[in-house]
């Protein structure tokens, strides 16, 4: 166990029956990230968020947050962490504000001389100045889940766990949202992002946890994840077959031609030099990309599954 840690798992199983939903997993979510726990629906990614705060008990394992097990230290832990699990629940009959107000009250301290500014303050950040006096049972599903991210906002958060943040917002709301994680990570806090969308979690998220039917199957650096598959060189040229012949002699291998682009497997070799060999034997390039493997190609690669790679 370490405090670089601002979530550690060992072992986390929670079995409902005969079924494990989270089979035995070993998070690892370093202070300051922004981690994206990445899987397609039913995978267990809600039910991992629930145990971590607590809500539910797991069946076997252990956690920690911010460096303290739990839940035996929860009333010490929760305070610094804000949640959105499942979406949020509000007050029907209370406007946004007010509801934000409701929640604050039950706070374990007595900020009550600034309730109002950091109400205030919190939905200028999700958006939701315009609509703060508008009761709660007319917010449409992506103004909830603006109010739900206010609510983790009204204290000071060394954690956030969020699950599916975007859930119902149009692509602006997705942006905005987008906009706010790398703000809340720039400020210091680290994010728990659940998502089941590739193309959010590979814009925002520094880190990545792949789960797929309850079971870890990678973890760890964005950029190294991906780095995983090999970059494939392409090179469009008038001289394709000379190219390919200068590739071939190079050592990359999967050298194939298309018409009048060549394409190969970089397999460590650097771009700039396979161009100065090509130049040099005459070719004349048109133009010369890499090709690097997506979030998308890497999570296949571990998998076999498809994915949903909307964003």
């Amino acid at each position: 166990m370490t405090d670089d840690l601002a979530v550690e798992t060992a072992g986390l199983t929670k079995r409902f029956g005969d079924t494990d939903v989270v089979d035995h997993l070993d998070l690892a979510v370093p202070v300051g990230s922004v981690f994206g726990f990445l899987g397609p629906n039913g995978s267990g990614k809600t039910t991992t968020i629930r145990m971590l705060l607590g809500l539910i008990r797991p069946s076997a394992g252990s956690l920690r947050l911010l460096g303290r097990p739990m839940p035996a230290a929860a009333s010490e832990v929760l305070p610094d962490v804000g949640a959105l699990v499942e979406g949020p629940a509000f007050y029907p009959w209370l406007t946004g504000r007010e509801n934000l107000h409701r929640l604050d009250a039950a706070g374990p301290d007595g900020w009550r001389a600034s309730r109002s500014s950091r109400a205030d303050v919190a939905l200028a950040r999700v958006g939701l100045t315009a609509a703060a006096d508008k009761r709660y049972r007319a917010y449409s599903l992506g103004m909830t889940q603006r109010l739900g991210l206010a609510a983790t906002l009204l204290r000071p958060r060394r954690l956030l766990l969020l699950d599916e943040p975007t859930n119902g917002m149009d692509p602006q709301g997705t942006r905005e949202i987008r906009h706010f994680i790398r703000e809340l990570a720039e400020e210091g806090t680290t994010v728990f992002l659940s998502s089941h969308l590739l193309g959010e979690v590979e814009q925002v998220c520094t880190h990545v946890g792949i789960v797929s039917l309850g079971r870890l199957v990678a973890q760890g650096p964005l950029d190294e994840l991906r780095a995983d598959g090999d970059a494939t060189l392409r090179v469009e040229t008038d001289d394709a077959e000379v190219a390919a012949a200068v590739l071939i002699r190079m050592g990359l291998n999967a050298v194939t031609l298309a018409g009048a682009v060549v394409s190969a497997a970089l397999d460590g070799h650097r771009p700039e030099h396979c161009c100065r060999e090509l130049v040099n034997a005459g070719v004349g390039v048109r133009s010369l990309t890499t090709d690097r493997p997506s979030l998308e190609d890497a999570y296949v690669a571990l998998t076999g599954e498809g994915f949903d790679v909307a964003g």
